[in-house]
């Protein structure tokens, strides 16, 4: 799994985010969610990855319907992406900006 470029880049996103998570005052369930959101971003791409692997391994000729699972799988993938956008924006990205703030005169 790690030779996909795409999940290699989503996971070096959940390392650097996942402290950060524990780091910003937050409720609870916020953290679940900014956690959540990250791990189903990981979830997505894997599944993406798996369905592209199966397209490949039936035929690796070029078909409408193939190349429509791999679009789909994709599109998941950037909708997972967005969701993560939007929950950590609102929750996480106050605070980082006031510290931020803090840090500059």
């Amino acid at each position: 799994m790690l030779e996909e470029s795409a999940f290699r880049q989503e996971l070096a996103l959940v390392v650097l985010l996942t402290p950060l998570a524990f780091a910003v005052p937050v409720t609870v369930v916020e953290r679940i969610l900014l956690l959540g959101s990250l791990l189903l971003v990981l979830i997505v791409e894997l599944l993406n990855s798996s369905v592209e692997a199966a397209v490949d391994r039936i035929s690796l000729e070029r078909h409408s319907l193939s190349k429509r699972a791999k679009d789909f799988g994709s599109a998941a993938v950037m909708l997972a992406l967005i969701l993560c956008g939007g929950t950590w924006v609102p929750i996480a990205g106050p605070h980082v900006v006031r510290w931020i703030g803090a840090l500059l005169p």
